[in-house]
């Protein structure tokens, strides 16, 4: 009965063809055949390793697919949890608090909503540029997160593997990290410190209107690879202040990945007792900018890079100490769009 993997995740957008088109051509996603239509409503499957995305719009303004986009903007509704028994599944999160919303489906997170279905049959190792979902990163109101916490220990059965109070400068940030059994299905889940200055989850929570999903992170086999096909399709990611790379020698040590290659391709690096991790962050291409992309590679770590906040952060600091002037607008936002410890 336990939750196993993320079969699919559905977006409501204000136009599926055009956001299907933008994944397919910018992130090398393949289409799927048509999926099941209703009446004024939209689905497309898009697909890539054993990422599922369902792409859904609406053309009447009251259906629940336009009204979560005239709230939220685009993005993401609803994550289909795959179980064994998607029936005891349910019945296990409505004996547990868990609000009913449709046959199947209950409320998770703010508008964000969970579905139980079978656990889909896992495809074999891929050599897709993306190959599954490694997390995703969830903002919710101060006060908020241990209710969070406890919904997704008591109605899905989830563990907490993490907890973490990140400061960035004069703002702050606590997150918890919870994860299925299966280990396959990992939120990050962060609220703001309001006794700090506001900041980037604050932003994030007025701008989406809400607790939501804030960014999608992608696991890669070969991040230097990843980005280079990317960005030639067109993709924008966040620079990173050349002064972070210098100081990787004495903050890692030897790198899988060469610092030569990270610093040409703004990759981020971090490490664990388990080894080290790369990371990059799209730059966000929502209306609102409440929504990005993250690409992951794992050589071993198995933690968030949460270091890697901190460390952009001073660098930015050496670089303004050494040029006497603010810095530059692109390390600037390397520093403020970066998540918190949900990377």
């Amino acid at each position: 009965m336990t939750v196993q993997s993320i079969a699919h995740v559905e977006f409501h957008c204000a136009d599926a063809d055009r956001f299907a088109a933008h994944l397919v051509e910018a992130y090398a996603f393949t289409p799927e055949p048509p999926a099941a239509t209703e009446p004024g409503v939209r689905r497309i499957w898009v697909s890539q390793g054993a990422i599922r995305l369902l792409l859904c719009s609406a053309d009447q303004p009251v259906h629940p697919v336009a009204e979560f986009v005239a709230r939220h903007g685009d993005g993401v509704a609803v994550f289909a949890l795959g179980c064994t028994d998607p029936a005891a599944a349910l019945d296990q999160a409505l004996r547990n608090g868990a609000r009913p919303l449709a046959p199947g489906l209950v409320a998770g997170f703010g508008d964000v909503a969970l579905r139980f279905v079978a656990d889909p049959e896992q495809p074999a190792a891929t050599t897709d540029l993306l190959q599954f979902l490694d997390h995703a990163a969830l903002c919710v109101p101060a006060g908020e997160l241990a209710g969070a916490v406890k919904f997704c220990e008591q109605a899905l059965g989830f563990h907490r593997i993490f907890d973490e109070y990140i400061e960035v400068g004069a703002q702050a940030m606590d997150s918890s990290v919870v994860q299925s059994p299966s280990g396959l299905v990992t939120f990050t889940l962060i609220e703001p410190d309001t006794a700090r200055p506001p900041g980037q989850i604050d932003t994030f929570l007025d701008r989406h209107r809400g607790p939501g999903v804030q960014h999608l992170a992608f696991h890669t086999g070969d991040i230097a690879t990843a980005v280079r096909e990317l960005v030639s399709r067109g993709v924008e990611f966040l620079t990173t202040p050349q002064t972070y790379y210098d100081s990787l020698p004495d903050r890692i040590g030897a790198t899988g990945v060469p610092v030569e290659t990270l610093r040409e391709l703004n990759v981020l690096v971090d490490q664990d007792h388990g080894g080290q991790l790369y990371q990059i962050f799209t730059r966000s291409a929502h209306d609102r900018r409440t929504f990005f992309l993250e690409l992951i590679e794992r050589q071993g770590a198995g933690t968030f890079g949460s270091a890697n906040i901190r460390a952009l952060y001073e660098a930015v600091e050496r670089q303004h100490a050494a040029t006497t002037v603010t810095a530059t607008p692109a390390a600037a936002e390397t520093v403020t769009s970066t998540p918190a410890p949900a990377t």
